[in-house]
């Protein structure tokens, strides 16, 4: 079985300390032996501690047994549905889809009959559908054929190393081939009162300049702002009234923030000191708005030790889409794989609220030939373990407090 990417309740394995990181191995070595020790005393009781109506030769086909169960185990029928088995291996890769200490819940026999009567309706429906021809359907045939995508990557990505596996000089290398990113920008939380009018706006900021305090911008913006609550909730943080957000300075892709315009971005970036209002009006689409700084987080550049993590998660990445791109070239290089150009160019895919039906760039306007477009297909997953976010240097918080 491939080694897990992620460490127990999708938490990446802590990498800050040596300490950390044996704490974090030795219970995911408990939660694998107490996984095991389940299949073993499932397997002991065939399944819900009845006898198998019969052994099945085909329980093994497809892949290893799960869980180091031997042939014979894995083939012990626990049900059978329209002259189908579901046998104890079946059971053991649907346990060892799990994360691993959900699987603890089925060490009772009554969890274990509830997981068998799961895959039974599964059974079932897959049967009916089926037998009503919807395995012919489009959709379901693209539904497959991802699933089987996703099977042959899995298989791609076994003996991949965890996180906490990858060299200490590996991480290294990386942190000093690639120092600028570590490099964290000024962060800026910027609040806004925004108004329907210029002239209301004036107005308001005259007010506002003169607020000796967070509480004061809070009544202010719940008392003018059009985009105020229309009920107060008694627990609501006064000093974060009209919180926009957290922002970089202008220029800086990874500070953007969609819901700060960059005319007020740059205005707050022009501000001394947490708690002053801007000077004068911003104009956004029709929307005026008065601005305050309400918390500021200085610029630093991130150590190793900080970095580490995201370091790990990134080379593991990296290390994935190799696998995936070698075994792709592989195959393209055993298997023919022709395009008509010809026929591509004369497609001509309407986008739904393009005027007059206007095909996207890159189409061939006036086309011969008009196709649907197709459901997308979701991208297969590099790895369990979700993407390093953009290192930010920790959220500012009101008044400067981080």
């Amino acid at each position: 079985m491939g080694r897990a990417l992620v460490a127990p309740g999708g938490r990446l394995a802590s990498v800050a300390s040596r300490a950390s990181r044996a704490l974090l191995a030795s219970r995911a070595s408990v939660a694998r032996l107490a996984s095991r020790a389940l299949l073993a005393s499932v397997a002991l009781v065939a399944g819900c501690n009845e006898s198998a109506l019969q052994p099945s030769s085909s329980s093994t086909e497809g892949g290893e047994p799960a869980f180091g169960l031997t042939a014979e185990q894995s083939s012990r029928v626990l049900a059978e549905v329209d002259g189908k088995p579901i046998t104890l291996g079946e059971m053991g890769k649907a346990l060892e889809r799990m994360d691993q200490f959900d699987r603890l819940r089925y060490q009772s026999k009554e969890r274990r009959r509830e997981l068998l009567g799961e895959m039974i309706d599964v059974e079932l429906l897959a049967g009916e559908a089926r037998r009503r021809g919807l395995d012919k359907e489009p959709e379901v045939k693209l539904a497959i054929q991802q699933a089987l995508r996703d099977a042959v990557l899995a298989q791609a990505r076994k003996g991949l190393p965890a996180p906490a596996e990858i060299p200490e000089a590996e991480v290294r290398a990386y942190f000093e081939a690639n120092a600028e990113r570590f490099n964290e920008p000024e962060r800026r939380r910027v609040s806004a009162i925004v108004l329907k009018s210029r002239g209301d706006a004036e107005k308001v900021l005259e007010q506002a300049r003169k607020v000796a305090n967070a509480a004061a911008w809070g009544e202010l913006f719940n008392k003018h702002s059009i985009n105020a609550p229309k009920e107060r909730g008694a627990n609501a943080p006064i000093d974060l009234a009209g919180d926009l957000g957290i922002v970089g300075p202008p220029g800086d892709a990874r500070g953007a923030n969609p819901q700060i315009p960059e005319v007020v971005r740059g205005a707050v970036f022009k501000l001394a000191s947490v708690g002053d209002v801007g000077g004068e009006v911003l104009e956004h689409e029709g929307k005026f708005f008065v601005v305050r700084l309400s918390g500021l987080t200085a610029g630093h550049r991130r150590t190793l030790a900080e970095a580490d993590r995201s370091i790990r998660v990134t080379l593991l990445q990296q290390k994935v889409q190799e696998r995936e791109q070698a075994l792709t070239e592989e195959l393209k290089k055993k298997i023919k794989v022709e395009i008509d150009e010809a026929a591509l160019a004369k497609v001509n895919v309407r986008l739904p609220g393009a005027p007059g039906g206007a095909p996207p760039d890159g189409a061939a306007p006036g086309g011969e030939s008009s196709a649907p477009s197709a459901p997308s297909a979701p991208s297969a997953p590099l790895a369990p373990a979700a993407p390093p976010s953009a290192p930010t240097g920790g959220a500012a918080q009101p008044d400067g407090k981080r």
